[in-house]
């Protein structure tokens, strides 16, 4: 039985960087850090009590390009709180933007992976 989204795979430039974005930044931790051989390393992270996990793959060693992927979009509890702790830490944020539907944002991240926080 399929329980939940289990991994969300991003291709990026430079895997590092994208730790300290979604580290630093969007509040994640690092789940797994371990070396694939070759020259690659699985690195996957995941916010805090979240149960999926976005995994940061090196897209030159795997013959993609930065910013393919999985479009993202995170469940929050306050959309403009979280807007406004993010900006402080240097996001790039567009919104938010409150619908019927309701509230979202969009965070520019590393190699134009844009990230959505949302409140229904």
């Amino acid at each position: 039985m399929i329980m939940h989204m289990g991994t969300a795979m991003l291709y990026v430039s430079d895997q590092y960087a994208s730790v300290k974005f979604y580290r630093d930044v969007m509040g994640f931790s690092v789940v797994t850090d371990q070396d694939m051989g070759d020259g690659a390393r699985w690195i996957e992270m995941a916010p805090p009590q979240g149960s999926t996990t976005i995994a940061l793959h090196d897209a030159a060693h795997n013959g993609k390009q930065p910013g393919e992927g999985a479009y993202l979009t995170f469940a929050c509890d306050d959309v403009e709180a979280t807007v406004e702790e993010l900006r402080g830490k240097g996001a790039d944020i567009v919104g938010p933007d409150v619908q019927p539907w309701g509230t979202f944002a969009f965070i520019n991240g590393p190699d134009g992976h844009r990230v959505q926080i949302h409140q229904k």
